[in-house]
């Protein structure tokens, strides 16, 4: 798709999006390729209940190796306030990255919703409780039905009780077959309660030690041949 055939942000698609969400007094979260700058880019729209938009985000981690290597991708997370709830937005790639989320953490996120398709989705469910955990938000996924896909759900952040004993933070787990609407509820006094009192978050983070994270070197056994020859720092 060329540049020129992406939906621009006046789309009169996501109009018509913005008025049901009003007369239904629902929130949604739309994806669409839009416009980039040079080259579509993959983008969330958040919108409220009032049918007002509230933030666009663009994947940040493209799948380069992949179809999205025709994409651009987005150069930041951002957080919105929706009706009092703080929201992130993680779109399906992005959540392979720990720093994604512990950014929208960062940014006052206390949910996080992921947009996503794809498969294999037994490690990437088990990364999303631990993205809920160590982050102290809520996550939601959706992901479309099928074969080795599917498995929408929901993850609380709250692991263990008042007593210091575990607790399962799975609010919902779809199966990977089902086509449906599926619902999670977030207890947002409790959670909020949680992330006053718990140790993980931005808590007691040791930040002096982290520079190598904003390094662009990439290393064996890291290189693909499609990356960028200017990614390989010496």
């Amino acid at each position: 798709m060329a540049n020129e055939e992406a939906l621009p942000d006046g789309s009169p698609y996501l109009l018509q999006i913005c008025e049901a969400a009003k007369e239904l007094r629902l929130g949604v979260v739309v994806t669409a390729i839009t416009k980039g700058k040079e080259k579509p880019r993959n983008s969330a729209y958040v919108v409220d209940k009032t049918g007002a938009v509230l933030m666009k985000y663009s994947k940040v981690h493209t799948c380069d190796f992949a179809d999205e290597a025709c994409l651009e991708s987005g150069s930041a997370f951002h957080v919105c306030d929706f009706h009092g709830v703080r929201l992130g937005i993680m779109i399906c790639y992005d959540r392979e990255y720990p720093e994604s989320a512990r950014v929208l953490m960062l940014q006052g996120a206390e949910i996080i919703l992921v947009p996503n398709d794809c498969g294999a989705m037994k490690p990437r469910l088990a990364a999303l409780s631990t993205r809920a955990y160590e982050n102290m938000v809520g996550i939601a996924m959706a992901n479309p039905n099928g074969e080795n896909a599917g498995n929408s759900c929901a993850f609380s952040p709250i692991c263990w009780d008042d007593s210091g004993h575990c607790v399962d933070n799975v609010l919902l787990m779809a199966d990977d077959r089902t086509e449906g609407l599926f619902y999670a509820s977030f207890d947002m006094d409790a959670i909020r309660s949680y992330r006053e009192q718990e140790m993980m978050g931005n808590t007691f983070r040791k930040v002096n030690a982290y520079g190598l994270l904003l390094s662009e070197k990439i290393e064996y056994p890291f290189i693909r041949d499609n990356q960028a020859a200017a990614e390989h720092k010496q």
